[in-house]
């Protein structure tokens, strides 16, 4: 019987349990509809809002509305007394940072027993709720703002500078520069906007510092010696590209370079533009002499490449030409092309600044002087051996009709011999030699000498006389025969469209030696696609000279 009455009660207990939690959960239901469906009492505040009457949603928007508002207020970035940024709350991230308080607000008297809700109904009516409205920026909105500003803002510290007058040398101090304090500013603006701001408009200086140069003229007063000088001629060179070498040394002359730094020769002298004061001359493209406006820089390019070699100055980026050049020996050239980013480059290794001194001469010779502090002992010295291990000589020449050229014009290609050779640096130390290091392996191309004869004419005689004079295969007779007929005395009287001819193209651009010139691309480089852009190199073999640095071994001259 007890047993029975136990389980009564225990099923009984369990009922009334589940009725119960049933009716809490009802209960939780009725709340929660009824606390979004309540309004805020009266004397309610968050900040200068209102929120009395408002239901939950209300609120939000009313509160939505006030950092819109606000949003719309400027705040402005002072950059000087002149110049300032103009941007907005909004722009720099403002939000709402605690929006628990509208739950905090729609609470609040309707929480707790009777007599705690009873008494904060009655506080309100004595004095307002106001809580308060947090708000929070965007740092990094605020950085990247001012982080823009640094370019319009900042002027770099100016090193000391010198130039070589009178064979004597020239100091200019260096300039402090001013810089944004990026990181300050930031701090300054993003505590003044979450601490201090009331929601006015608002302004910040935005905070600068001086930088300091990092080379000055006691550093420079310490270059005086000759590491290296190289001369090259160019004298046989036509107005046009020795206009071109002298404008190119022009904008090399006077560079300083500090320890560690790169020269870049394409940086230095392009763009190969009439501009920027280059003409149109004999130049190397394609396996082929043409004219191209800068031709015959590349013959800075290499007599700078011979000292920087005489200073063992470090070396970053060189390449031979396409067709060997007779104004250096074979190996020691460097050319440079624009459209192909074809660059001479080397790094100042030493540990005191360098200056180079280019310039030219009125009989048309090329010198480049590197200066800076000799720490090699007397003791040592460098040369530098071009090792030719084949040699291609130019096959037999051709002859060619071109039906796009008028009769008694001839355009003619010279010969250049092919190369394959490896140059190496020696070291000697009291005149032992310590170190053999090859540092360059370089492929020239060979090409045949031909000629383009044009043969477009209504004239059959003159046609004839041309056709004839190609078949001989012989380039100076077709140049001879369109000679003749450009000049109308070839035994007719008929009038044809020849055109005075008989031109050498480019003859062999400055520094080919028609003949004899070298060709092919350096290693690794695309036949026929190198050279600099196309830009031949200097004087024929012959009247060339490379002189040494100081007392360096002779550095050209075949």
């Amino acid at each position: 019987m007890k047993k029975r009455i136990g389980i009564i009660m225990t099923v009984v207990s369990l009922t009334l349990a589940g009725v119960w939690g049933l009716n809490a959960d009802a209960a939780q239901n009725r709340g929660n509809q009824a606390n979004s469906q309540a309004t805020i009492y009266e004397g309610i505040y968050a900040g200068d809002v209102s929120l009395s009457g408002m239901t939950l949603v209300e609120a939000e928007q009313a509160i939505s509305a006030y950092i819109a508002e606000l949003s719309q207020v400027e705040i402005t970035l002072n950059l000087s007394a002149e110049q300032a940024i103009h941007t907005t709350a909004g722009e720099l991230g403002l939000s709402f940072a605690n929006p628990e308080i509208l739950e905090e607000a729609i609470g609040l008297g309707r929480k707790g027993n009777i007599l705690k809700r009873y008494k904060e109904i009655a506080d309100l009516a004595a004095n307002n709720q106001v809580y308060e409205i947090a708000l929070a920026f965007d740092r990094a909105a605020i950085e990247n703002l001012v982080q823009l500003q640094s370019e319009a803002v900042n002027v770099p510290a100016q090193n000391a500078s010198m130039t070589r007058v009178d064979g004597e040398f020239v100091y200019t101090e260096g300039v402090d520069g001013i810089e944004l304090d990026v990181a300050s500013s930031v701090d300054l603006i993003y505590a003044g906007l979450t601490e201090q701001w009331s929601g006015e408009p608002q302004s910040f200086d935005l905070q600068l510092r001086s930088t300091k140069p990092e080379h000055d003229v006691e550093e420079l007063k310490l270059v005086s010696d000759v590491l290296a000088t190289c001369t090259t001629s160019f004298a046989t060179s036509d107005w046009a590209r020795s206009a071109n070498v002298r404008n190119a040394c022009d904008k090399v002359n006077g560079t300083v370079l500090f320890p560690g730094e790169e020269f870049s020769t394409l940086a230095t002298i392009a763009p190969f533009t009439e501009r920027n004061g280059y003409y149109s001359a004999g130049s190397y493209s394609g396996g082929k002499v043409v004219d191209s406006v800068g031709g015959g820089i590349c013959q800075v390019s290499t007599t700078l490449y011979n000292s920087v070699l005489y200073s063992e100055l470090q070396v970053t980026n060189r390449m031979n030409h396409a067709m060997a050049v007779s104004y250096v020996k074979i190996g020691l050239d460097a050319t440079v092309s624009e459209d192909s980013g074809i660059d001479f480059t080397f790094v100042n290794n030493t540990q005191y600044p360098i200056y180079i001194e280019g310039y030219t001469t009125s009989d048309k010779k090329i010198t480049m002087t590197i200066y800076g502090v000799e720490t090699r002992p007397e003791t040592h010295s460098v040369a530098y051996e071009s090792v030719v291990l084949e040699t291609t000589p130019p096959g037999a020449e051709a002859v060619y009709a071109d039906a796009s050229l008028p009769v008694g014009s001839v355009e003619v290609q010279p010969a250049h011999t092919g190369y394959v050779a490896d140059v190496y640096r020696v070291i000697t130390e009291n005149g032992v030699e310590v170190s053999r290091e090859q540092i360059s392996h370089n492929t020239y191309k060979m090409t045949s000498r031909y000629a383009m004869v044009g043969v477009s004419t209504s004239d059959p005689v003159a046609y004839d006389l041309i056709q004839a004079a190609i078949a001989t295969g012989s380039v100076d007779h077709a140049r001879a025969v369109a000679a003749q007929i450009a000049s109308g005395n070839y035994g007719s009287s008929t009038e044809t469209s020849a055109q005075p001819g008989g031109v050498e193209i480019g003859g062999a651009p400055e520094g080919a030696d028609a003949g004899t010139q070298p060709g092919a691309p350096d290693a690794g480089a695309q036949p026929g696609t190198t050279d600099a852009g196309a830009q031949p190199e200097a004087p024929d073999a012959g009247v060339t000279e490379v002189p040494a640095a100081g007392a360096q071994p002779e550095a050209g001259g075949q």
